[in-house]
């Protein structure tokens, strides 16, 4: 094969940027101690990562002063997948590192957090304070009888209170888990009652887009159906009294109580997630506190540069992975924004203006919110000020090409734009952010280290400038230790491992390039294979997104029984506008000239709106699923949908195919 020649860098670091780049301080000190590469910049840092996968961590323990209580023995005690053991007899605690800045004297009273609602009032939490009333709720919660190994839950938005309960309950050794209080009961419950919580942390309701939504009956059901519970802490964010039976918070955080950290083993759970689950109940991913706290210090503090001088802003809510990587945003002495509102209230703008209020310097967001904004024609870099803003972050789905161009012009030229891309099931990032290469357009800047990423083909051979499936061939701390309910571990092997023995398939469609960096093509489950050639559904919607017609797209390829294959193309309409012959023809258009002509679709087809699981992703397979006849009730599970009615059209088309 010909090497590709990149583009031009969209973006490229400069020399100060390269050298004050932790990233590079740390590589220039591994070189010294451990033998890491002092040449080859960071390529060279990351292949010393994955041969010398022990020594690195290592070399990541010490850089950031991880506090063993007890030793370990070795760094990998077992590198079989699954089943890896790290640092096995060690002893530590992730939430006395995530308050050790508030032993600072000149930190602690800086803000720890700085909390943001709609109504766009900032209200700073210090060091100091976050500590005290950590320390005050671990006491608490200790008076109630958590033990380590038991489960706390929060139905709660992105408030500080959220961030004490988590971190009180990694102080004694209990296990997190939260869900967003847009979550239904039965989706909440679809995944609390799997772990059976002693407490649950909740509000009173929420507000969103400019109205209060009381959650008193929901919370009045969960207490009903989740017979576990010793206790109920009423937060209350709408002002209302606890109801009979519940404690308030107030009282459970008003002592001047010292943090007690419990110090629990290595691989230890730190918290409990959960995939979307649109076929089934949703899986109950367990990550533990040694191996979170050591991913996420590398990647917040090498990959995301972050500081104590920094402000890091992700829109997230509670229930999805990067609200627990935006706290850890703590590890690093950074101030943590939450924002708890709508992305789009009052205005498109809204994300931005919290940067700027804020004084971001790294701010991340998803790719659908930046294609909104590029649509919606704002221009931040304009109306605001963005001069603090370092980095911009994406993820949630593939930063399209305009996402990287509308960003270069309309915030900065000199902006830093990190396309990255991960999972749930690792609470981390696979590719993505690299403070020292430069970004080309529609790419991730490389894999992430310690992370040996590699593109695969069906029999396991690695491809470079080919799409193939991603895959990781040794393992990360932050991979699952278990999922809960998964004695046997079928489930866990079968997720991850049931294509190829011992190395994790991630499930999307990816390309790494001869250069280096990384492209995502979507779910490989959900590909697009017309006559041998496979193309991921991403690449389709930035093409058909392009089309100010198109508010969004769903596609759907789908093999029938006859050896044919049918690829109908959903299309939700920007308001306004018609799906005539014109608008079909241009779309086909569109997709035969910046893609392939085997994948323009066979029909396209106006749909009311496209169905998203509750963190935001487009739901294909389950709809391939009712498409190929599967029943509503097996195809998806309902309370994972945001939209279950929309479902209800593809189910009768596929009524009408098969009349």
């Amino acid at each position: 094969m010909t090497a590709a020649t990149p583009d031009a860098p969209l973006w490229q670091p400069g020399p100060d940027r390269i050298e004050a780049a932790a990233v590079t301080r740390f590589q220039n000190w591994a070189a010294t101690r451990y033998g890491a590469p002092a040449d080859g910049g960071y390529a060279a840092l990351h292949r010393w990562s994955v041969d010398e996968l022990d020594t690195f961590w290592q070399a990541v323990a010490e850089w950031f002063d991880i506090r063993f209580s007890t030793p370990y023995e070795r760094v990998l005690g077992d590198r079989t997948m699954p089943g890896a053991t790290w640092f096995p007899g060690a002893t530590l605690n992730y939430a006395e590192h995530a308050l050790r800045t508030a032993e600072d004297p000149a930190r602690a009273d800086t803000p720890a957090l700085l909390y943001v609602d709609e109504t766009h009032t900032q209200v700073p939490i210090s060091w100091a304070e976050l500590r005290r009333q950590v320390g005050a709720l671990a006491a608490e919660l200790r008076a109630l009888g958590v033990t380590p190994g038991d489960r706390v839950s929060g139905y709660l938005p992105n408030i500080p209170q959220a961030v004490v309960a988590f971190l009180a309950t990694a102080a004694v050794g209990g296990v997190w888990t939260s869900c967003a209080p847009d979550f239904g009961a039965r989706s909440v419950l679809d995944r609390f009652q799997q772990i059976e919580p002693v407490v649950l942390f909740t509000v009173d309701g929420y507000r969103y887009g400019g109205k209060e939504h009381d959650r008193t009956e929901t919370v009045a059901e969960l207490r009903r159906e989740l017979p576990t519970l010793r206790a109920v802490v009423h937060i209350p964010l709408l002002g209302t009294d606890a109801p009979e039976g519940a404690l308030a918070w107030a009282a459970l955080t008003s002592a001047d109580t010292e943090p007690v950290f419990e110090q629990v083993p290595f691989d230890h759970p730190l918290w409990v997630l959960y995939s979307s689950g649109t076929t089934g109940l949703p899986k109950a991913i367990v990550q533990s506190q040694g191996g979170i706290l050591l991913e996420h210090f590398k990647q917040l503090g090498l990959h995301c540069d972050l500081g104590p001088e920094d402000r890091f802003f992700w829109y997230t809510s509670t229930g999805w992975m990067m609200w627990n990587f935006l706290v850890s945003g703590l590890l690093t002495g950074t101030t943590v924004v939450l924002y708890d509102g709508s992305p789009g209230y009052p205005d498109v703008s809204a994300q931005w203006r919290v940067a700027e209020q804020t004084g971001a310097t790294l701010y991340g967001t998803s790719a659908a919110y930046v294609m909104a904004c590029r649509k919606a024609d704002i221009h931040p870099g304009r109306d605001f000020d963005l001069s603090r803003i370092q980095c911009v972050a994406t993820t949630g789905s593939p930063l399209p090409p305009d996402g990287f161009r509308w960003l270069h012009d309309e915030v900065a030229d000199d902006l830093w734009i990190a396309s990255v891309s991960g999972g749930t099931d690792v609470c981390s990032c696979f590719a993505g952010a690299v403070p020292t290469l430069p970004v080309h357009i529609g790419e991730l800047q490389a894999p992430c280290l310690g992370t040996d990423l590699q593109s695969w083909d069906p029999s396991g051979k690695p491809l470079i400038n080919e799409v193939g499936e991603l895959v990781v061939t040794n393992p990360l701390p932050s991979m699952p230790i278990r999922f809960w309910n998964d004695p046997d571990g079928s489930r866990y092997h079968d997720s991850y491992f049931d294509m190829y023995t011992g190395v994790w398939r991630h499930g999307d469609w990816i390309t790494i390039t001869d250069h280096g960096s990384v492209i995502i093509h979507g779910r490989s489950d959900s590909t697009l294979n017309r006559q041998g050639v496979r193309m991921g559904s991403a690449d389709i919607y930035e093409a058909v997104e392009r089309l100010p017609e198109i508010r969004e797209s769903l596609v759907i390829g789908l093999e029938e029984p006859d050896g044919g294959y049918w690829m109908p193309l959903f299309v939700h309409l920007a308001e306004g506008a018609t799906l005539d012959d014109d608008l079909r023809a241009a779309i086909k258009q569109t997709i035969r000239d910046n893609l392939s002509p085997r994948h323009v679709p066979d029909e396209v087809i106006e749909v009311p709106a496209i169905p998203h699981t509750l963190t935001g992703k487009r739901i294909e397979v389950p709809v391939k699923r009712l498409l190929q006849g599967t029943e509503l009730a097996k195809a998806v599970n309902p309370g994972s949908v945001d939209n279950l009615d929309l479902l209800h059209f593809y189910a009768d088309l596929a009524a009408k195919r098969r009349a």
